[in-house]
């Protein structure tokens, strides 16, 4: 055998040595060349390098500034032509997938604009984004310790103290893929304390299991009954008051009537900044009904769980320690970028994973070499997992829970800045008195002023909204979302999140509104 000599192998003499030198000649297995790396590194590499350069430039820069459009609408058909979204067999060279990237770019809607009101997210966190870099990059799943041993570590240390702020002393919790899924968690684990023998034995058998909730709350509690097997006619809808918040008279008095009917009432879903009107429910007199009734209850603050940072408005969450469970989103308000969402549960006796865990051997084996409590993918329905609590430590440990605090008053006095202006202004009318970022008003064009609010006014006004939001998405200079609700005709919801946010940006929502719908 012939010695390469450029090989790092062997001395001459040994043999046994030499014989294990790998061959360079190619090994082909099915038609395959198996030898070395199948990716060219470098180019992936250098790739890597200029896509980033393209996001800081048009994202990170050029999407948060104030004199660029909020989006670059295409209706559907026409966006299609101008995206090349067709696979192809063979594949295409750098430059032009570039190109591409800067056409996503450049047709998607900019969420961080500082004119970007559309939802209940907004803007852009720098600590937060560059800890998704990070993920992306690592590309890890969280379900135990060997695979991913700091961001586990991570989320104990943030589910610890979103637990505190909550005023429990101790709980468990796990981060989700949405607020919706949280309440899904929230929904199946309170039947399941009710019922733990469902996990192996299912809905044979079972009374019929009733659950109540406020006419304000998020669609998901209808999703996630139907999706678990309860039914949405078991969703018993409790009145609200002319804010939006659950009358708990009417709450008790359904939970009576359920049992008189042969129901089985097992849980109550409450919510802490409703979608549409922001209302918090009155948490302390819900509980005193769940503990005469033994009921779950759960509070959905997907929404409204970020007030908590705040000593000035977290007594809009008063009694909320008394809850079994919360839903709490920080990629909302707190901006940790979607998705940040949180399950978190007062008790402490592994109720999570009781419910939860199947025991996958070749996941959770319990003779490993290190301590099995910290792979606690087994309390979550997923197997592969995102690191999203990574996203919201980072952010945390960059502004403090000072500088927490600071983003949720400053959103909130800028909501109470516009209210003031809307106040003011002709033309514009709130619904009511917010309590939180949830601004909701109608802007009345000067035809319908003088016109009396009967029938023929509201179904005018009803237009007006709809036509000035396609008028903005057509200019791009902002995006405001709107609705009808509850007998109410449709009108705007602005609601603002992001610290990019400035007093002149209500000033030019206002403005903007009033020159684009002025002449309807």
């Amino acid at each position: 055998m012939s010695r390469d000599p450029d090989s790092q192998g062997p001395v001459d003499g040994d043999t046994d040595q030499q014989e294990m030198i790998p061959s360079k000649s190619a090994v082909l297995v099915d038609g395959v060349v198996l030898n070395g790396p199948m990716t060219d590194a470098k180019a992936g590499e250098k790739f890597v390098e200029e896509a980033c350069r393209l996001i800081m430039e048009e994202v990170v820069l050029k999407a948060t500034d104030v004199n660029e459009k909020v989006c670059e609408w295409r209706p559907p058909e026409q966006l299609k032509q101008l995206l090349d979204l067709e696979m192809r067999d063979s594949g295409q060279p750098p430059h032009r997938l570039l190109e591409l990237c800067r056409d996503v770019i450049r047709y998607s809607v900019k969420t961080n604009h500082p004119r970007f009101f559309n939802q209940l997210y907004a803007g852009l966190d720098y600590y937060s984004l560059v800890a998704r870099f990070m993920t992306e990059a690592l590309n890890p799943s969280v379900y135990t310790y060997e695979v991913s041993p700091v961001f586990l570590l991570v989320e104990e240390a943030v589910l610890k103290k979103m637990i505190a702020f909550i005023g429990w002393k101790e709980g468990d919790g796990i981060f989700n893929p949405g607020g919706s899924v949280s309440n899904m968690y929230a929904m199946n684990l309170a039947r399941y304390k009710y019922r733990p023998d469902i996990k192996e034995k299912g809905l044979f058998g079972l009374p019929r299991l009733i659950l109540f909730t406020s006419a304000e709350c998020h669609y998901s509690m209808k999703k996630a009954a139907s999706f678990l097997g309860i039914g949405t006619e078991n969703v018993c809808f409790v009145e609200t008051d002319g804010r939006g918040k659950m009358i708990p008279e009417d709450l008790e008095k359904k939970v009576w009537q359920a049992r008189k009917e042969g129901a089985a009432p097992f849980l109550v879903c409450a919510t802490s900044g409703t979608t549409v009107l922001g209302a918090f429910d009155p948490l302390d007199e819900i509980a005193d009904i769940c503990e005469r009734h033994s009921l779950w209850l759960h509070v959905d603050a997907s929404w409204g769980g970020s007030a908590l940072m705040s000593r000035k408005h977290r007594k809009l969450l008063h009694g909320i320690h008394r809850a079994d469970s919360v839903a709490w989103n920080p990629h909302k308000m707190l901006m940790a970028g979607i998705q940040c969402c949180a399950l978190l549960v007062k008790d402490n006796s592994d109720l999570l994973k009781k419910c939860y865990s199947a025991k996958a051997s070749y996941l959770f084996q319990q003779d490993k070499f290190y301590d099995v409590s910290y792979d606690t993918g087994d309390k979550s329905i997923q197997c592969s997992r995102r690191p999203d609590a990574f996203k919201f430590w980072m952010t945390w440990k960059a502004l403090g829970t000072v500088g927490l605090e600071e983003r949720v008053n400053r959103a909130l006095a800028l909501s109470r800045y516009l209210v003031d202006e809307i106040k003011k202004r002709e033309g514009f009318k709130l619904l009511m008195e917010p309590e939180y970022a949830n601004i909701c008003f109608w802007y009345i064009p000067p035809s319908l002023r003088e016109m009396e609010e009967g029938p023929e006014f509201w179904a005018k006004l009803n237009l007006v909204a709809p036509a000035i939001k396609e008028r903005m998405m057509k200019k791009g200079s902002l995006m405001l979302g709107y609705q009808p609700h509850r007998g109410k005709v449709n009108f705007f919801r602005q609601v603002v999140i992001s610290p990019q946010v400035s007093r002149e940006d209500m000033d030019f929502l206002l403005d903007e509104i009033d020159l684009l719908g002025r002449d309807m």
